[in-house]
């Protein structure tokens, strides 16, 4: 009798479990003061050093004692080698494990903190003590993640999502981050809402604030002034309309025109991306404010005193929709690109103009994409901090008055926290509308056949208004821009236009000396950081971004429209709320972050996720299923699927 071949164990298993125990044995379990990469800690003290030491010699050392208990569930996993996958005893190893070890990290993280207990009633229980633990470091994250990964091996092996470890580890590994890096922070903070000045909590404290005039007045309709919610709320539609107005025009002259010189007009249209919002406003005052170049102009011209028109609602919305239409154009180029030529081709040959088969089949197409830009616009405009509060004037939004109530004299955090409500009823009021006008329909245009076709140009009743607008608002785009040019070279903008480049020598000054480069300007430094993080952050947003869009348009799964609306709400809230939340939640242990470099990277990752998410959503939209089916017939994995089909299919969208 031949005997029974052991199981093939899988490598993403062995893989896990040799990084729990490296995170366990190996790595520093609490955060290293001076950066886990500077690698000083090997050469100071480590393993035994306790600032330094792994929990595996921490408890060897009978220090933190309450980490001994995570053997348990690293060891478990050992016990499913050589077992099948479809053996129950498999899943339940690995769930079981998953579990214990996640829930354990997670109770004594917030239990235990840099004073001890951090629950009275724990004191009173256990009574002091008599130690603490300060952030979780490198070590402790990795061991983390592998009993999260463990845990969802676990799940796919009892069937979930069809037994797909690639989709369910996405699944998981986005909810875990989402959570930890978005919910938790802004609860921690919206639970202010409800605190009196006493500190209890109460549903008269929210109902107050929540009702407050300046919140919801209607005085500008009788010669006030209006609450900041309808102010925000009037604001970010004419945002989200003109954006999406001017990111299509531009895209259609980009890919459906014979303009020549496509290459400058794109850059013209993303160059705001990359420009802050008080650089923009400086400019735009510099050229329309009560002493601007172009009010003096006019004024002088007509014989009229100049005005403070800049200032309020329209100075707002001209440096909104500058500073945002980029991502509407972002969002739509993909799209536009992404139409099947052949469609268009065949609604041509059934003598339709070109005309009609924009109207009826192109445009139609786009929808997803046009919805999309709506939405970020919308939501980009709904949570802007700088553009307000340069050229806001009397105008209140909700982000600046969030600002305000939180770091000003008023010091309300209840107030900033019913603000950030009603800001995020608005913005998920939006999200689900558009949800509403796209419907279940179908807007695929990319199957698994080939397309050789090429795209129509516009018909010309549409392309001479299209290229009016874009080449207009891009005309507009290099004033401001040349304004800025223009400004960094003159002694004292606004004052004394002597030209001189003082300015760069001193921010950007090299000397070269016998050791080498010597980076002597004062800008060098925060130049350096600031493209250190963007190159951090940057991959890592378009990673978590396209693997979210993957899972939302790809895959089918319990809690689906909650996990979307997750990775929408950090897009929700103003980066200055998202900023204070950080501090508060991640000030302390478990996740002590904040005054490090790392805080800055998660912030942009989860600030700037959502726009990857909705970009990807609008172009894997077009593409068929069938292309994922097919290669999954042809036995390749789903992870190989998305690297190698999915991902080149939508380099527009990510570049």
């Amino acid at each position: 009798m031949t005997p029974a071949k052991a199981a093939q164990t899988p490598p993403v298993l062995i893989f896990w479990i040799i990084a729990g125990w490296v995170g366990f044995v190996l790595c520093p379990w609490y955060g290293v003061e001076d950066g886990f990469f500077s690698f000083e800690w090997l050469v100071d003290g480590y393993p035994f050093e306790e600032d330094y030491s792994p929990a595996a010699f921490l408890i060897g050392q009978g220090e933190k004692l309450w980490l001994a208990p995570l053997l348990i569930p690293l060891l478990l996993p050992l016990l499913a080698l050589g077992r099948e996958k479809s053996d129950p005893t498999y899943f339940r190893i690995l769930t079981v494990a998953g579990a214990l070890g996640f829930g354990w990290l997670i109770i004594q993280g917030f239990s235990i903190g840099i004073r001890g207990f951090n629950f009275q009633w724990m004191n009173a229980a256990f009574g002091a003590l008599g130690d603490r633990q300060f952030g979780m470091g490198y070590g402790a994250m990795i061991c983390a993640s592998a009993f999260l990964f463990l845990f969802t091996q676990g799940i796919a092996a009892r069937g979930a999502v069809n037994g797909d470890v690639f989709v369910v580890g996405a699944i998981g590994g986005v909810v875990t981050i989402v959570t930890a890096f978005v919910f938790f922070p802004i609860a921690n903070m919206l639970f202010s809402a409800f605190v009196t000045d006493e500190g209890a909590y109460s549903i008269s404290a929210f109902v107050g604030k929540f009702f407050d005039d300046r919140l919801w007045g209607l005085g500008c309709f009788y010669g006030t002034r209006c609450g900041a919610a309808l102010n925000s709320l009037v604001l970010a539609i004419a945002v989200g309309f003109i954006t999406t107005v001017l990111g299509l025009a531009f895209a259609l002259v980009v890919t459906r025109s014979g303009f020549r010189w496509k290459r400058v007009l794109r850059a013209l249209t993303v160059l705001p991306i990359i420009t802050p919002p008080f650089v923009i406003g400086l400019a735009l005052i510099l050229l329309f404010g009560l002493s601007g170049s172009v009010t003096v102009f006019f004024a002088d011209l007509f014989g009229t005193q100049p005005t403070r028109w800049l200032y309020g609602m329209p100075g707002v919305l001209i440096a909104q929709t500058l500073a945002f239409t980029p991502i509407a154009f972002l969002v739509l180029i993909g799209v536009v690109e992404g139409v099947s030529p052949s469609m268009e081709e065949a609604a041509q040959t059934l003598r339709a103009n070109r005309w009609q088969t924009f109207r009826t089949v192109s445009l139609p197409l786009m929808r997803p994409g046009l919805a999309n830009a709506f939405l970020l616009g919308f939501i980009e405009s709904m949570a802007d901090f700088g553009n307000p509060l340069v050229l806001g004037g009397n105008f209140d939004v909700l982000s600046t008055e969030i600002f305000f109530a939180i770091v000003g004299a008023q010091y309300d955090q209840g107030r900033a926290a019913v603000l950030a409500m009603v800001l995020l009823f608005f913005t998920l009021s939006a999200f689900f509308a558009q949800r509403a006008w796209l419907g279940r329909k179908s807007y695929t245009t990319v199957s698994g056949k080939g397309d050789a076709g090429v795209h129509p140009l516009m018909p010309h009743g549409l392309a001479i208004p299209a290229m009016i607008v874009a080449l207009s608002w891009a005309a507009f785009t290099a004033t401001v821009y040349g304004m800025i040019v223009y400004g960094s070279v003159v002694e004292l903008w606004g004052v004394n236009n002597s030209l001189t480049f003082k300015h760069y020598v001193t921010a950007f000054s090299i000397r070269i000396e016998e050791e080498g480069i010597r980076w002597t300007g004062a800008a060098w430094d925060s130049f350096w950081t600031t493209i250190t993080i963007a190159a951090i952050a940057a991959p890592l947003t378009g990673a978590v971004g396209l693997v979210t869009a993957y899972l939302l348009t790809r895959q089918s799964f319990a809690g689906k429209s909650a996990f979307e609306f997750g990775t929408m709400l950090s897009f929700a809230i103003p980066g200055t709320v998202i900023g204070v939340s950080y501090i508060l939640a991640f000030n302390v242990p478990p996740i002590e972050i904040t005054g490090t470099g790392i805080i800055l990277v998660v912030s942009f990752i989860f600030r700037n996720m959502p726009v990857g998410v909705r970009a990807g959503i609008a172009s894997m939209s077009q593409l068929d299923k069938s292309l994922d089916e097919s290669s999954l017939t042809l036995g390749a994995n789903s992870w190989q699927t998305f690297r190698r089909v999915i991902l080149p299919l939508l380099r527009p969208a990510i570049l």
